[in-house]
């Protein structure tokens, strides 16, 4: 379930989409509304999710959406090549999870309950005219629910995440990653140069006549070649 946002316009109502995350040992939870669950608002939400953490894991297992896996297998998944990049740049392995097997990710399935319990359903009666004031709502519960004391342990999430998981997380990148447009099999002139976007820029000459992937952020373009 998603979190209701109605228009301020026309009073029509929509669902925003729930990132949600948690980490192994301590089940510490990470939640975010996005507009949708295209490839930018989940690489935000992971990028986020890092940060909210404190550190980066060794690994990611995430369901098999499409957004992450554009074709699913037990010992080599493809991934969506903004997700890779990513990953990449964080240093994280991606192992996603075994399509029709919750148990590779029970540990998110649980924190899914407890965020359709304890954030969906606790904002069930709020209304909201854009994601960004869910957000902010939602992080007040997400805050709520990480302070909690859990049963059985005595102990909050946050607690748990203090003790357990936090000392065994990397070190975040000396900057974020940056998000961007990716232009795959672009072929490479006999004057080294290739076209893109009506532009041409220069690669390496020993390419000519070879196809290289190309990805455009706000700042810069990189051609790749074999990876």
């Amino acid at each position: 379930n998603g979190i209701p946002i109605t228009d301020p316009e026309t009073g029509e109502m929509w669902e925003a989409p729930l990132f949600v995350a948690a980490l192994g040992a301590s089940s510490y939870i990470f939640a975010r509304a996005y507009p949708t669950t295209e490839s930018a608002c989940w690489i935000d939400a992971h990028m986020r999710a890092f940060s909210f953490f404190g550190g980066v894991t060794e690994m990611v297992v995430p369901d098999n959406e499409k957004t992450a896996v554009t074709k699913a297998c037990r010992y080599e998944p493809d991934l969506n090549i903004s997700y890779a990049h990513m990953a990449s740049h964080y240093g994280v392995a991606i192992i996603p999870a075994r399509v029709r097997r919750p148990k590779d990710k029970a540990k998110v399935e649980s924190a899914v309950l407890q965020a359709e319990r304890w954030i969906v359903a606790a904002l069930r009666n709020r209304v909201f005219f854009s994601v960004a004031e869910a957000n902010r709502a939602i992080e007040e519960q997400l805050a709520w629910l990480n302070d909690r004391k859990m049963k059985g342990l005595g102990k909050s999430r946050r607690e748990l995440w203090e003790e357990l998981d936090r000392p065994a997380l990397a070190p975040l990148p000396e900057r974020p990653y940056e998000d961007g447009t990716w232009k795959p099999n672009v072929g490479v002139n006999i004057d080294y140069h290739v076209s893109v976007e009506s532009n041409f820029y220069s690669v390496p000459y020993q390419l000519v006549g070879k196809r290289v992937d190309v990805r455009l952020t706000a700042r810069t373009l990189e051609g790749f070649f074999c990876g």
